[in-house]
């Protein structure tokens, strides 16, 4: 008959399987900090060109085609879209540049690159880095895709102004959008049933990125409502005070009818993507929130990304539109006018 272990040996095995225990949750923290100054350096050494500072403004830009060019892609571009196009057709009249949406599905990154697969765009503006399944499917068709980093981006997390609610940690975001949490009482607010909505995991960009990160490639739960547009998604939440939803922090940040949420690794250390004194719903459109440059710059502000030009390379003397349309957003005229967007820029 096998004696009883001694006292010590179970004393040794507890502390083993509490040690284990930390390291486990330290190493799922860990793999959310991917975010940091860190990791966009560590991208950068691979593919960011750098600011073309001997370029300096949009009239400088050399080997540029002329014409009429369709381009399309992700809705978190639209900010920037409405800073940057005009002031490069203006300055640059030899170029005409259409936004094309696609006809059967919610425009963004993925539908975009799919369209510039089937040679209906020019470029594209993505909100994620080429996918390796969009590198093959680009190959099986005798093409080669190039990716050009030119602003990073990050994401907001927004609920209904009057949700008593002072911020979530990454892992309640993951539980909420996994259906682990289905009241807020469950994060510290009301006693409440939480909504949560998204756009459609086909859009690609900004869902792909929250997908990877938030939710480690796990399923949306079932009480995710998904949506087609962001501006769709602000009228649910302004209807909805159980209601949550991400998007892009120059979308979401500025608007009047919602509340965007602090965001941190746990709850000592929440970081708003806005500048405190959050602006109250009353004082808004004559004041609206304001970004937090200063975290977004040195990513104390949690899940931010890149965004890219994507476009087909070829071989010929002239730069292909989306090669140029990159290198017009990395001069320091691009740069300037990406910050004035509410974008991160890459100096």
């Amino acid at each position: 008959m096998m004696k009883n272990p001694p006292k010590k040996s179970y004393e040794t095995l507890t502390l083993m399987t509490v040690t284990l225990a930390v390291f486990v949750a330290l190493g799922w923290s860990i793999g959310l900090i991917w975010v940091g100054t860190r990791q966009l350096s560590q991208q950068s050494k691979i593919q960011t060109p750098g600011i073309a500072k001997n370029i300096p403004d949009f009239a400088h830009v050399p080997n540029v085609e002329t014409g009429v060019f369709n381009y399309g892609g992700s809705i978190a571009w639209a900010s920037l879209r409405l800073a940057v196009d005009s002031v490069i057709q203006s300055e640059r009249p030899e170029l005409q540049l259409r936004y094309v949406q696609p006809q059967n599905q919610p425009p963004g990154s993925s539908p975009g690159i799919q369209m510039l697969l089937k040679g209906q765009l020019a470029f594209v503006q993505s909100s994620h880095s080429l996918l390796p399944k969009e590198y093959e499917l680009a190959k099986q068709k005798g093409l080669k895709l190039k990716q050009v980093p030119v602003a990073a981006n990050s994401i907001a997390v927004a609920v209904h102004p009057q949700l008593n609610l002072s911020g979530l940690t990454l892992s309640q975001l993951q539980a909420i959008y996994t259906g682990k949490i289905s009241n807020w009482q469950e994060v510290g607010g009301p006693d409440l049933t939480i909504t949560a909505y998204s756009r459609l995991p086909s859009t690609g960009g900004m869902v792909s990125f929250f997908t990877s990160r938030i939710l480690q490639n796990q399923e949306f739960g079932s009480n995710v409502e998904f949506i087609s547009t962001t501006t769709q998604a602000l009228r649910q939440l302004a209807n909805n005070p159980g209601g949550i939803y991400y998007g892009s922090v120059p979308a979401l940040v500025p608007q009047c009818t919602v509340k965007p949420l602090s965001l941190g690794l746990s709850g000592g250390d929440f970081v708003a993507p806005y500048q405190k004194p959050l602006i109250s719903p009353s004082d808004c459109p004559q004041r609206r929130n304001k970004l937090n440059i200063k975290a977004l710059h040195n990513a104390q502000y949690p899940l931010t990304h890149y965004l890219y030009v994507v476009f087909l390379q070829n071989e010929g003397e002239r730069s292909p539109i989306g090669q140029s349309y990159a290198n017009f957003l990395l001069t320091p005229q691009g740069q300037k006018l990406i910050t004035k967007s509410g974008f991160i820029p890459l100096d």
